[in-house]
């Protein structure tokens, strides 16, 4: 009996010991099942974005991956959570600025800030959200690409797509402002696929230059080009050219060529991607993807693809068919007072009237345009060369398929206010322009070398030389010297050390490439003087110049003003 009852005992003990391995390898096999189920969830909502599904279908698959995320986070049963490591990094489409990058970026917003103050511009901030009614139904077939954020507390909003529309609906809630010259400078949030080398971000500054009241025809128009073209020149971006068209000229080409009127939009859209893909592509998804007949596709393409300066205006107005369509010839008086003025203002040169430009946004009205450089095309392909990758959470910065994109936007919306304002039929013409501050960044960083930029912009490094056990580093009065020079407008530093070594702190000055020292030693202490040198010098022996602790100020002021 008592063998039994051991051999029993020693049988469930034996069990029980191993309960731990059968758990885990049970548990193992559910955390397996999981991971596939979640890796395969994860494809059906990438296939859905990169068909560009409606949004209520991505959202319903997406809260199903939420679902089994989830699950895995409680799969070990044990009702602890799991390892909470992750890897760090900024989400996709956004990046950190930081030391030389940020004062490139820095060096942009003050030459563009300079020259908007210079034509009269005031500043307005909008919330970097708005309620999502706002922005719905303003950008076209880009609505797709607005970020939504959760209901919060009944109120539906998105992050903000432009700054276009936030001053818009600025404007109708602001009817007694009739006339203004609005800048802004703030990030803007698309969930486009990025390419982040190339300035495509998700997160990304817009700098905007509106002006919007009733003014005689054409005339804001071409100031806000003149801006556009003294902020290009300022900020060196090369040679560039400003595509312009006329949102009722194409209109009037879409009707004469027999466009129904519910599909305009749509194969305007179409049309603007002419930049990007040939017209065979562009003619394929007008007719097979957008239901166009094949005639009126080939009509369309005798208009769509011309191009050239000035003159072109004339061969259109003598089109018989175009000539016909009073929105066509409404627009033809526009574009003859648009090019004398440009003119006048001696810009003429940098425009070339493109019959494939349409801009995605439903609101233009009138004049559109965009600003483009050599950077900005992409590289075509051979059909025989791989495509890129179709996820579109993918980083496309290493594909030659993907160009900069145009470095500047903009054109006339004369209805976006009034879709916001109380009364009917209140509108507030508008026109304004719009750099893409990370595309010309991408540029300019590609251009200008490190050594050209420094992070820091500080003046002069305060130094103290000396040795020995009685050496006190004079701490003290490298504080006060530096508190002297801050007081003077002068940016100065020391080093964190009581008793610092010289390498320490011409290491901590070259960093940075302070162009000046300030040397104490004993002897200047004793004399109440400082020793002044210029650093980055070849003779390492010069020992700078010796000034009184009195004179110091003034003669930096003069250093640094030569």
């Amino acid at each position: 009996m008592f063998t039994f009852t051991r051999h029993l005992f020693t049988t469930k003990l034996s069990t029980f010991r191993r309960l731990p391995s059968i758990w885990n390898r049970r548990m193992s096999a559910v955390g397996q099942d999981i991971n596939e189920r979640i890796s395969a969830q994860g494809n059906v909502v990438r296939a859905l974005k990169s068909q560009g599904a409606p949004k209520n279908e991505i959202d319903k698959e997406v809260e199903k991956l939420l679902a089994l995320k989830n699950l895995k986070v409680g799969e070990s049963g044990s009702g602890k959570k799991k390892d909470n490591s992750f890897t760090l990094k900024t989400p996709k489409g956004t990046k950190d600025w930081y030391d030389k990058d940020v004062v490139l970026r820095e060096r942009i917003f003050k030459t563009v800030t300079d020259i908007f103050k210079r034509h009269g511009g005031v500043t307005l901030d909008t919330p970097v959200f708005e309620l999502k009614e706002i922005l719905a139904g303003k950008y076209g077939e880009d609505s797709k690409l607005i970020y939504d954020l959760k209901d919060q507390g009944g109120e539906l909003c998105s992050l903000r797509y432009d700054l276009t529309v936030p001053f818009a609906r600025w404007l109708a809630m602001n009817p007694k402002v009739t006339n203004i010259k609005r800048y802004h400078i703030a990030k803007v949030y698309r969930r486009d696929q990025p390419a982040m080398t190339k300035g495509r971000m998700r997160e990304f500054y817009q700098c905007d230059f509106d002006i919007a009241g009733s003014f005689d025809p054409m005339i804001p128009d071409s100031e806000a080009l003149k801006v556009l073209v003294e902020s290009l020149d300022a900020l060196e971006v090369g040679n560039y050219t400003i595509k312009i068209n006329h949102r009722q000229i194409l209109d009037g080409i879409f009707t004469v060529c027999g466009v129904p009127s519910d599909k305009v939009r749509t194969i305007s859209s179409a049309v603007d991607k002419l930049d990007k893909l040939p017209w065979e592509e562009v003619k394929r998804e007008m007719v097979v993807e957008k239901g166009l007949s094949e005639d009126v596709a080939d009509k369309i393409s005798e208009y769509v693809l011309l191009k050239g300066d000035c003159s072109l205006l004339n061969k259109l107005k003598s089109d018989s068919l175009l000539s016909s369509n009073p929105s066509a010839t409404s627009a033809f008086k526009d574009m003859e007072l648009l090019f004398d003025y440009l003119e006048s203002f001696g810009i003429l040169n940098k425009f070339s009237f493109d019959m494939s430009l349409a801009r995605g946004l439903d609101y233009y009205t009138g004049i559109i345009y965009e600003a483009v450089t050599e950077a900005s095309a992409p590289k075509v392909k051979s059909s025989t060369e791989k495509k890129s990758s179709e996820d579109p959470e993918a980083d496309r910065s290493n594909d030659d398929s993907i160009g900069v994109g145009s470095i500047a936007a903009g054109g006339r919306y004369d209805n976006l206010v009034g879709m916001f304002a109380a009364k009917k039929n209140s509108q507030v013409p508008c026109v304004g322009i719009s750099l893409g501050l990370e595309r010309i960044f991408s540029i300019l960083r590609s251009r200008i070398p490190d050594e050209e930029i420094r992070a820091n912009e500080v003046d002069v490094f305060v130094m103290a030389f000396g040795g020995g056990k009685e050496w006190t580093g004079f701490l003290k009065e490298r504080m006060q010297i530096c508190d002297e020079l801050w007081k003077n407008g002068i940016k100065a530093e020391f080093l964190y050390k009581a008793k610092p070594k010289p390498r320490q702190q011409f290491d901590a000055a070259d960093k940075y490439a302070v162009p000046f020292s300030i040397i104490l030693g004993q002897d200047e202490i004793d004399q109440n003087s400082v020793r002044i040198r210029k650093m980055g010098l070849k003779e390492k022996s010069d020992e700078g110049q010796l000034v009184s602790r009195a004179d110091m100020v003034k003669v930096l002021q003069g250093l640094l003003t030569n």
